[in-house]
């Protein structure tokens, strides 16, 4: 009598490609703020891609933000960027409260476009998103930039193999003492301020990475003073019953770990799961460690949206591969369903 094989005892390879590898496209970035930094450092040092222009409110901080990138225009309104003949697609870069507001924007000027994540403040925001981007035929992505790297390549993959035998518990936290001595914006209501959309989205969005959509939502939270929430948790369902166990602080500060525990094995995600940098452990029910993910560059993390951006923008592509609309869907609704049951309600819903 022959037995199934046996479940693979490595990790899976990751497929992501070189990002240098990625077409060159010229990025125009709206809002110049501390993440769009990040993002133009990225895309100038691990891409062949070039910021060609920023735009902001403010035509003083554009052009700062021009100088200290090298960047070729610096425009002070945004309808004038997303006007500019020379911009490729649009890096939305502005608190989550504008997200909508800018994507619209940059989809009518025929631009496409890359949302920092959150995406919106919820799924109908997203929704409108979408079906403007489907009416122009435009790329438009979330930029939850981990689900591009390596790593969460690797981790996906293992799981598919079967590696892990069933899936019984994903876990993931995301703390930063970030509260009240923190970016003012955190605090806000208008600027769809607090933990969750911020922080939480990582944990909510490596669970989706993992299990796809959560069901059987359960949520409890702290809240401020000005009604955001400070600490919240969130218990899930996989759609094969698995567990997810996630929560969210801006009030203290964690190590970010992860964990994806199954029947045969488990990986545990040592340093900032959600970062270029974390290292990924298949490790057996008996604590021997099988077999270790580093991944190859340890930083500029951002060169990855950035590149499969490119990549699809040249395959005529509407979406990209590691974000698609569905997981962008599914993320949202679950961070609608906890809003829900801690309590946040932002300016206008």
């Amino acid at each position: 009598m022959s037995s199934a094989p046996a479940a693979p005892a490595t990790l899976a390879a990751s497929t992501v490609p070189d990002p240098m590898d990625a077409p060159a496209i010229r990025w125009g970035v709206l809002a110049p703020g501390g993440i769009a930094n990040t993002f133009a450092d990225a895309v100038a040092t691990g891409t062949r891609s070039r910021v060609v222009a920023c735009g902001s409110r403010s035509l003083d901080r554009a052009r700062e933000f021009a100088q200290r990138h090298g960047v070729e225009r610096a425009h002070g309104s945004y309808a004038d960027l997303v006007a500019d003949p020379d911009v490729d697609a649009v890096y939305v870069a502005s608190p989550h409260s504008e997200h909508h507001e800018h994507a619209l924007l940059a989809l009518r000027a025929g631009k496409p476009v890359l949302v920092e994540k959150a995406f919106t403040r919820s799924l109908r925001e997203a929704e409108h998103v979408f079906d403007a981007a489907q009416a122009g035929g435009l790329l438009t992505a979330e930029a939850m930039w981990s689900r591009y790297l390596p790593h969460y390549d690797v981790i996906a993959r293992t799981v598919a193999a079967g590696t892990l035998g069933d899936v019984v518990v994903v876990e993931a936290d995301h703390g930063q003492l970030l509260y009240p001595d923190g970016p003012a914006r955190l605090s806000q209501p208008e600027l769809a301020g607090g933990a969750l959309l911020d922080l939480g989205v990582y944990p909510v969005s490596f669970a989706d990475h993992v299990l796809g959509s959560l069901a059987d939502v359960t949520a409890r939270g702290v809240l401020t003073d000005l009604g955001v929430d400070a600490t919240t948790t969130i218990d899930g369902r996989g759609p094969s019953g698995e567990l997810a166990r996630l929560w969210c602080s801006m009030a203290a500060a964690t190590a970010c770990p992860a964990r994806v525990v199954g029947t045969a094995a488990r990986l545990e995600i040592s340093g900032v799961f959600y970062a270029v940098d974390s290292r990924v452990r298949l490790v057996a029910p008996d604590d021997t460690v099988l077999d270790e993910f580093v991944a190859p560059v340890l930083d500029h993390g951002f060169r990855y949206q950035a590149a499969e951006f490119a990549r699809a923008l040249a395959a005529g592509r509407t979406q990209t591969w590691s974000m698609p609309w569905d997981a962008t869907r599914r993320v949202m609704a679950t961070m609608d369903e906890t809003r829900r049951q801690v309590g946040v309600v932002y300016p206008g819903e």
